[in-house]
């Protein structure tokens, strides 16, 4: 009972931190990165632009939802995704770069009731400039998958005994402690057998649940076996923004990420093949 008791208690608390940091600053939290683009947390609403579902939260969603925000998950799952872009205190306005920092800021100048001594399950995003860089080390990713998985490099509140990988939640971990399971696996769908569990699951979603077509069209939800096709598709039909990746290490820029990655290591990592 008093583990229970417990687990409610630090969800609890949890839930109350985020309720006042979005109450009484600009912080503005992201549910995920969907087909068409960032996802509202409040509604089905998403944006292309991180700084329009901003502006969306702003307007259209009461303080009287956010109030509410995240009340039915627990520390299993608990996890929020927060755009810190231009932080500030809404109180005085006051500019404040990091979201520790801006919790300080609220106990000690405003006595806003905030739980300090808690395993930190609010991960901070900012969005300056056209790179996508992580809030905690500024490192550049070209794609907000990626980024989120990075963050748990970060967040290590739950760490894997096998492989000493660490992430946000307790759900993670979970998930990817199926990854260490090896044995014999054989196909739900034909013949083919895998020493792993992951090798099974990829192939069974890649050739026989999604048949080879796992890029959706975040507009229609037409399938495509290319990822380049289906950005292509987005452009031309549904008028979505240009896919453009810069070369960090040269001016060259690519419209899909298998032609940047083929020039970097042909170019940037010397392993160009020998001309025979």
């Amino acid at each position: 009972m008093k583990i229970v008791l417990k687990k409610l208690n630090e969800a609890h608390s949890h839930q109350e931190n985020i309720k006042e940091l979005l109450l009484y600053s600009n912080a503005t939290p992201i549910r995920c990165r969907g087909g068409i683009g960032y996802m509202c947390c409040f509604c089905t609403d998403q944006y292309p632009e991180p700084s329009d579902l901003k502006q969306h939260t702003k307007e259209k969603h009461s303080n009287g939802i956010i109030s509410h925000f995240m009340k039915k998950y627990s520390m299993k799952d608990y996890t929020v995704k927060l755009d810190t872009t231009y932080l500030c205190c809404n109180i005085c306005n006051t500019s404040i770069d990091d979201l520790g920092l801006l919790i300080e800021h609220l106990i000690t100048l405003h006595d806003i009731p905030l739980h300090k001594k808690l395993k930190n399950h609010i991960v901070p995003f900012k969005f300056e400039g056209d790179s996508l860089r992580c809030a905690v080390c500024s490192h550049e990713f070209h794609s907000f998958k990626v980024l989120l998985e990075h963050m748990n490099v970060h967040y290590r509140n739950y760490v894997c005994e096998i492989c000493g990988a660490g992430f946000i939640n307790r759900r993670m971990l979970q998930t990817h402690g199926y990854r260490h399971r090896t044995g014999v696996f054989v196909c739900t769908y034909c013949s083919k057998v895998f020493n792993a569990k992951v090798k099974q699951k990829d192939h069974e979603r890649a050739v026989h649940i999604h048949l080879n077509k796992r890029n959706k069209c975040g507009y229609c939800g037409e399938k495509f076996g290319d990822y380049t096709i289906k950005n292509e598709h987005e452009v031309k039909v549904h008028g979505a923004r240009p896919v453009v990746l810069k070369c960090q290490a040269c001016t060259k820029t690519f419209d899909n990420q298998r032609s940047l990655t083929v020039h970097t290591k042909a170019f940037h990592l010397m392993e160009r093949k020998l001309m025979k």
